[in-house]
């Protein structure tokens, strides 16, 4: 077997006895042999023939759409696929291969399983900027119409403007940076998801020899401008208007920096693709700025929050609207009303108890990882309330060489256009100071770039004999992350009674974090044995 390879994965060449076309005879066999050449040149890894003369016109075979299949030791079919438009994929030919031996008819199957492998999975070597027309990870696991709307949401500016205003998380970015420009200056830069692409003027000001500002939405015609305006740092950024999951680099990046942060830390799932970015483009011991990010939890009480969602369903408690009764679907729309996630700034001293935390290492965590996310709960009860369900809020770090800062969202800090956000249960549970309380929060990532939160929680007996005794009460309820109650109220000031003492905020940006830490992470220090949330 003669086989001549170039430069690895860009292209490997087979000599044959022969190829022809299925429904002809345009390439008759010759004593000149023909040589297959697997190849990237395009931008898609595809099949091509040649002899002395040259290629082979109309022979060109996609392997992202073409099948191979063994018709006798020597001989096998090619079929080119030309369209999946419709459920059933049509193939518009076929080519018949003739090869010297079976050792090189097993070499070439092989091969050309191998390609079409990386093809779809790794996807081809193109020039910087070109995207290939082979289905992404993006593509494989994102529902198109999710997809439109959020890249059509993303690249409106009055989305960008109210990201910008948000100062808590534009200020923290900015002194992220600056702070730490030992970390930027003369290396390369990539920006995931740049949107206006002030990251990469935060990553130019600081001293980075080059940026590369890769935006999927229209915002990147948007981010050209800014930056064309800003000339004498935007010389030293490169806009790619393309997904992480597509396009290809010229280079290697020293630092990766992104805001990939959604509602709960997770919600429009980009994480994965900050993560996708940083296996693709990141140097080995590059810096990814955040680094680190944590989910806070804690049970909360709030009889406002359950009576105004209760109330909502009370429409369809009507027996004679316009002569209909209304009653048959109460029910439903009780559930419905408590499966969505209410997204709003609350007053701390509502939470029951401390919180506890999930943490997700940029650095190490697999894509897959986050596709589904199992959290065991366990808290202890500050106070004796009714608990309405668990309040939820994240932070990350930019783990820089100079500074360490951290970007919160915690209740009773500077509120961000994140806010905080709190799953209701419908049928809450009665807790006692000092009792236990345990639970498991369960979070199932969908296509509509989102989760299903399964949430339960349960107290335990409590006094004489609890030993032996097992979960008095417990409550379940079932999410959907993509569709939240959107209260957007700000704290309600709650009195503060005379044996009660608010929790106290530490402000994380200003504590040091070293790795050991992250096994114990905390937000909120301890609160004292009688805080906690008012009797209802």
């Amino acid at each position: 077997m003669e086989v001549l390879a170039g430069q690895k994965h860009k292209h490997l060449e087979f000599t044959l006895v022969a190829v022809s076309e299925l429904c002809s005879s345009s390439v008759p066999p010759s004593s000149t042999p023909v040589i297959a050449r697997f190849s990237a040149d395009s931008g898609v890894a595809e099949l091509r023939f040649r002899q002395d003369s040259g290629f082979f016109d109309g022979f060109n075979v996609n392997l992202g759409t073409a099948q191979l299949f063994k018709l006798g030791p020597l001989k096998s079919l090619c079929i080119s696929g030309s369209s999946d438009s419709n459920k059933e994929k049509s193939y518009a030919r076929g080519v018949t291969i003739l090869f010297r031996n079976e050792e090189e008819s097993r070499d070439f199957h092989s091969a050309f399983e191998q390609w079409q492998n990386e093809d779809v999975t790794q996807g081809t070597h193109l020039p910087n900027g070109a995207i290939s027309d082979v289905k992404s990870k993006f593509d494989n696991k994102i529902e198109p119409s999710s997809a439109k709307m959020y890249f059509h949401y993303y690249g409106q500016l009055l989305h960008q403007q109210n990201m910008l205003q948000d100062y808590v998380r534009t200020g923290t970015y900015y002194a992220a940076v600056i702070e730490n420009r030992a970390d930027f200056t003369g290396r390369v830069v990539v920006d995931v998801g740049a949107g206006s692409g002030i990251l990469s003027l935060f990553a130019a000001q600081a001293g980075a020899k080059h940026v590369y500002a890769v935006e999927a939405s229209e915002m990147a015609e948007y981010a050209r401008k800014l930056i064309a305006g800003n000339p004498l740092i935007g010389q030293r950024i490169t806009v790619i208007k393309g997904k992480v999951e597509e396009v290809e680099l010229p280079e290697k990046a020293d630092i990766l920096i992104s805001e990939p942060m959604g509602t709960l830390l997770v919600n429009e799932r980009m994480l994965e693709s900050y993560i996708i970015a940083r296996d693709r483009f990141l140097v080995p011991k590059g810096k990814m700025f955040p680094s680190v990010g944590r989910i806070h939890m804690a049970p909360f009480s709030d009889e406002y929050l359950f009576v105004e969602i209760a109330n909502k369903a009370l429409f369809w408690q009507q027996q004679n609207y316009y002569g209909v009764d209304l009653t048959a679907l109460h029910g439903s729309a009780f559930q419905g009303y408590f499966s969505q996630p209410v997204v709003d700034a609350f007053d701390p001293r509502l939470l029951v108890s401390p919180p506890m935390s999930h943490v997700i290492d940029f650095n190490e965590a697999k894509e897959e990882d986050l596709y589904e996310i199992d959290i065991p709960l366990k808290f202890v009860a500050s106070v004796g309330t009714r608990v309405h369900g668990l309040a939820c809020w994240f932070d990350v770090l930019f783990n820089g060489s100079t500074v360490q800062r951290w970007l919160t969202t915690a209740p009773g800090a500077p509120t961000t256009h994140w806010y905080q956000i709190r799953c209701v249960l419908s049928q809450p549970i009665y807790v006692m100071a000092g009792q236990e309380i345990t639970g498991r929060l369960h979070m199932v990532a969908h296509n509509a770039q989102s989760y299903t939160i399964y949430l339960t929680l349960s107290a335990k007996m409590w006094g004489p004999g609890a030993e032996q005794g097992g979960i008095i009460q417990s409550s379940s309820c079932k999410l959907d992350l993509k569709e939240p109650y959107y209260r957007m109220s700000q704290p309600q000031p709650y009195t503060t009674a005379q044996d009660q003492q608010p929790h106290q905020l530490l402000q994380p940006q200003d504590i040091p974090i070293h790795t050991d830490d992250l096994e114990e992470p905390k937000l909120l220090q301890q609160p004292l044995e009688n805080s906690g949330a008012q009797l209802q």
